[in-house]
């Protein structure tokens, strides 16, 4: 009797056991199954940004995501993925930000459906400038975005050539995929170029008699001038005054650029032989020097009208204008006076540092 109720006793808990363990195994699929259909399996309340740079694998996405604090169970994400039956995932730039399913999620990446990323292209850069803000902002290297724009196929494809490219990279915000090729981002920025500067200024360029080259040409001058908006017209009018008169355009910004440098200019930097360099050479240079902002397009298409012909930069940041060489001339000694002793003072703080420093020493 004893040993009967013993296995009774045994057969009881192996039963009890058996139905505790089924349990179990129901909860815990259950709730991998609530998960999977969660509406909120994924969440972030700040914007979070995952860069793909190339194809990924399942267990590589859930790395990347738990290292962005996107999740905290990477082997659910892998249990989800391999049941959902996404297993590879495109490269790419995704926003995380809201809540998701895992089905939507993945399927998202694994679509390799984006989002789009905001390129900025400022006002007044140089050529290495503008392929080094590119490449920082897009996935392509430098290397990429500078033999597109050196690409003779590219641009006869797009009918311009390489001197007015720069030119042309209208300087906005763009959104763009951060993957997009080099040769899609540029016909990007020609298109906004044309409907915010050619189909816009057409019929005044022609009113002027002016090629687009030529407008840009001006207008790039204007935006390295002057630091001021307010001021662009003024130096616009100055400019036109000169080309009118047959004068030398004599603009520093286009030996800047002769020399490759935004520098204090020399004596010497002055007869560079360049042909970019207006102080040897009369008209406009051969092309814009710069990505001029609208503001100075507008600038050149629309000068102020005066009889200036002469201008020398002031302490504030601007200029003085004046009619007559003589007037210059007193102005420039004035501008030469004020550079010296900010290097007086200069070189005094320095030696009052270094003084400082032999006494601590």
């Amino acid at each position: 009797m004893k040993l009967l109720r013993a296995i009774s006793v045994t057969k009881s808990d192996l039963i009890i056991g058996t139905a505790l363990c089924m349990a179990v195994i129901v909860l815990i699929a259950g709730s991998r199954i609530s998960r999977l259909t969660n509406s909120k399996a994924i969440s972030s309340d700040e914007p979070v940004d995952i860069y793909l740079s190339e194809p990924v694998g399942l267990e590589s996405l859930s790395e990347i995501l738990a290292d962005s604090g996107v999740i905290n169970d990477k082997e659910e994400v892998i249990w989800a993925g391999k049941l959902l039956g996404w297993r590879s995932f495109r490269q790419g730039y995704y926003q995380v930000e809201g809540t998701y399913s895992y089905d939507v999620f993945l399927s998202r990446i694994a679509r390799g459906i984006q989002d789009p990323v905001k390129v900025i292209i400022l006002p007044g850069l140089t050529k290495e400038r503008l392929i080094s803000s590119l490449s920082q902002q897009l996935q392509f290297d430098s290397v990429a975005i500078k033999n597109t724009l050196s690409d003779s196929s590219f641009l006869a494809e797009e009918e311009i050539s390489p001197d007015e490219l720069l030119g042309r990279m209208y300087p906005n915000t763009y959104s763009l995929y951060w993957t997009s090729t080099p040769e899609t981002v540029i016909r990007r920025i020609l298109r906004e170029f044309r409907e915010a500067v050619y189909n816009r200024y057409k019929e005044r360029m022609e009113e002027l008699d002016m090629t687009v080259n030529e407008v840009l040409a001006l207008a790039s001058i204007i935006e390295w001038e002057a630091n001021k908006n307010e001021e662009k017209a003024t130096v616009s009018g100055l400019y036109w005054n000169r080309l009118k008169r047959g004068m030398l355009l004599q603009a520093d910004p286009t030996v800047n650029f002769a020399v490759n440098e935004r520098r204090r200019l020399l004596y010497e930097d002055y007869r560079m032989a360049h042909p970019y360099n207006t102080y040897i050479h009369k008209g406009l240079p051969p092309g814009p020097i710069t990505n001029p902002s609208g503001s100075s397009i507008e600038a050149a298409l629309y000068p102020e009208d005066h009889n200036y012909l002469y201008m020398v930069a002031s302490p504030e940041g601007t200029h003085v204008f004046t009619e007559t060489f003589d007037e210059h001339k007193k102005e420039s000694a004035k501008w030469r006076q004020w550079i010296r002793e900010q290097y007086r003072i200069k070189r005094e703080r320095e030696a009052a540092v270094a003084r400082g420093s032999d006494v601590s020493s």
